[in-house]
């Protein structure tokens, strides 16, 4: 069986608070953007789960969220076989753009259907919930809020179609890291979700770019400002809006024509090597 595992981006992202178990209360406007891992699932006879990925430093054992996903969907619904999964990743690695999550995602969808399991959404969310934050959005992508640890969602009208570059620089960020350096009460202003919201609704970028805003850029800006260097060149070349996506260090510009978003892609691409020109969907 094969799938499409899509990213996401952050049209905004704000903390609103924190549990007794450390876990951070959120509130993001997730959105789906046509950049996806290719990933196939075989079943086998020898009862054990294999992984091979064309990037060599993704792990392939026990600590790749796909073979977690497997491992619970299995556990869960009592099914004894062995798994061969292949994946091409296309998603920058460590990117705030939701790879590990989409992919494991992904293989709870394929499992569902290919052992025939026809477990409901609800139930695939809270398997989802039990691997990450942003693994429940992934079950179905689209526009969404997510709120407390990415288990409350609440999908919004689609916002397609809009042009974005995408831009990642040669390093990678640890989320536990960047929440772990997240102190709450320095957060003196709070991401406006219901305007982000309702530019969207009007599918007008203007008022969604006005509003754009990640509160953990100062934590990941801080050790790495290259990203507001990035965030800087893609306003100058064109962009309406810039801003990192998760917990960094990915950059999304929003463009409003192609022209101007090719542009920006051939400058970027002089200087960083993942670089990619997508739409929302």
């Amino acid at each position: 069986m094969f799938i499409k595992a899509y990213a996401k981006v952050n049209l905004g992202l704000d903390i609103t608070g924190k549990r007794e178990d450390g876990y951070h209360l959120l509130k993001m406007i997730m959105q789906t953007v046509d950049l996806y891992d290719e990933i196939e699932i075989n079943k086998s006879d020898d009862n054990k789960i294999s992984i091979k990925c064309n990037i060599s430093y993704v792990p392939v054992d026990n600590r790749n969220l796909m073979y977690k996903a497997a491992v619970l969907f299995m556990d869960k619904y009592n099914i004894n076989s062995g798994l061969k999964i292949n994946i091409k990743k296309n998603i920058p690695v460590a990117a705030g753009m939701a790879g590990g999550s989409t992919d494991a995602a992904a293989v709870i969808k394929c499992l569902n259907k290919l052992f025939e399991v026809n477990a409901p959404y609800e139930e695939l969310v809270n398997l989802a919930l039990k691997i990450g934050a942003d693994v429940p959005y992934c079950i179905n992508g689209g526009t969404a809020i997510c709120e407390g640890i990415g288990e409350v969602i609440t999908e919004l009208p689609p916002f397609k179609n809009v042009i974005m570059v995408i831009v990642k620089p040669s390093f990678g960020v640890s989320t536990k890291e960047v929440y772990g350096a997240l102190d709450i009460s320095r957060i003196k202003k709070h991401v406006k979700i219901d305007n982000i919201v309702h530019g969207m609704k009007k599918n007008n970028i203007n008022i969604v770019c006005y509003n754009m805003k990640n509160v953990l850029e100062n934590v990941t800006i801080r050790k790495y400002p290259v990203i507001k260097d990035i965030k800087h060149m893609m306003i100058k070349q064109g962009a309406k809006g810039a801003l990192m996506s998760g917990s960094g260090p990915t950059v999304f510009g929003i463009f409003s024509d192609m022209m101007s978003a090719q542009r920006c892609f051939e400058n970027m691409k002089r200087k960083y090597k993942d670089v990619f020109i997508t739409r929302t969907i």
